[in-house]
């Protein structure tokens, strides 16, 4: 009979063989001629309102399309926040590859930190991969009978838009009141009225109960009651629809055409090694893929064909501006923005009179 020591012996020798084959395996797996894809990482900054885009399409999709392309895999480390917040983050030090905000100027925050460098502008649509407008939310039925900017300066309209001081959004919805009363003044008298446009800003912001930092978050406000109407973007209001929380919104005759741009942020690019993925990336978006995913998410695509492609859902107001109808954002936030702008001072005087 083998003894004790014989069998565990024999046990051991038996179980040596059948891990040949797995350690092999690993051999295989570790060596670098094995055929592993390789694992690339991308940084993107962002404006909070595309999250769901990005999150739900348009990142799976790039992935998909990288795989293919290069056999690699990418990973893509997202950060959304208020637009001018995130600016200020990548221009402190948040070392994001590619910078997706919502307005100009802020990119322009992070070209006049040093660390954008190449013409951004210099892309399809001068470097904007979506447009949206400024519209009007309001309660279920419209109980206020809310039809225009008017209606927001009356006494029994409590109204909500987020904060110009922190966020992108409200300086788009500021611009599009402002912008609005030069267009209707002159519309009246043949001549842009700065003036009128003044009493109308002055009138909405007299109404305004709270001022959110971002643009998501006043929506979140309201969605929890608050205020007659909202100021916001129409993708916000077509967001909420699409996930079965619709919110009624009325379009303004005169508004303003937002747009929003993106860039590589040329020294993280070149500091991680990822100037070919970065760059890869806002191609994507640029494309027609990406910009149908817009599309079906709210954002009123770049691309003026896939934009004919989605017309029924986004019809054209009829006194639509942009921001260069008001100078333009190097005179528009000194104008309105400024320590002396028309909204600093309109809040100021507001504040002093309550």
């Amino acid at each position: 009979m083998p003894s004790h020591k014989q069998m565990t012996f024999k046990g051991l020798c038996i179980l040596c063989r059948a891990l040949v084959p797995v350690l092999v395996m690993l051999t295989i797996l570790a060596s670098p001629s094995a055929s592993v894809a390789a694992q690339k990482t991308l940084i993107l900054a962002g404006y909070t309102v595309p999250k769901e885009a990005y999150e739900k399409e348009i990142i799976p999709a790039f992935k998909k399309y990288w795989r293919q392309k290069t056999g690699d895999d990418v990973v893509v480390q997202q950060s959304y926040e208020a637009s001018g917040a995130q600016a200020r983050a990548v221009a402190g030090g948040f070392e994001a590859d590619v910078i997706a905000l919502s307005l100009e100027d802020d990119i322009d925050t992070v070209v006049k930190a040093g660390l954008i460098t190449h013409d951004w502008k210099s892309r399809p649509w001068h470097g904007f991969i979506t447009r949206s407008i400024v519209v009007i939310g309001v309660r279920a039925g419209n109980p206020k009978h809310i039809a225009d900017w008017q209606d927001l300066t009356r006494s029994d309209v409590e109204v909500l838009y987020p904060n110009p001081k922190t966020s992108g959004g409200a300086m788009w919805d500021v611009n599009a009141i402002y912008g609005a009363g030069l267009k209707l003044s002159e519309e009246k008298a043949g001549k842009a009225d700065p003036a009128a446009a003044r009493a109308l800003l002055k009138g909405v912001q007299a109404r305004v109960r709270v001022m959110d930092k971002s643009g998501r978050e006043s929506v979140s406000t309201f969605e929890r009651g608050v205020g007659d109407a909202m100021v916001s973007y129409e993708n916000e209001v077509l967001l909420r629809k699409l996930q079965g929380r619709e919110i009624p919104f009325v379009v303004p005759r005169a508004t303003i055409l937002i747009e929003n741009p993106v860039a590589v942020v040329d020294r993280y690019a070149d500091k991680h090694g990822t100037r070919e993925l970065a760059e890869a990336f806002v191609q994507f978006l640029h494309g027609d893929d990406a910009q149908r995913a817009f599309a079906r998410y709210g954002f009123r695509p770049a691309n003026p064909a896939i934009l004919q492609e989605f017309a029924a859902q986004y019809p054209a107001p009829p006194l639509l501006f942009d921001i260069e109808y008001l100078g333009g954002w190097a005179k528009v936030r000194p104008m309105l923005y400024g320590d002396n702008g028309v909204w600093t001072r309109i809040t100021t005087e507001l504040g002093e009179g309550r």
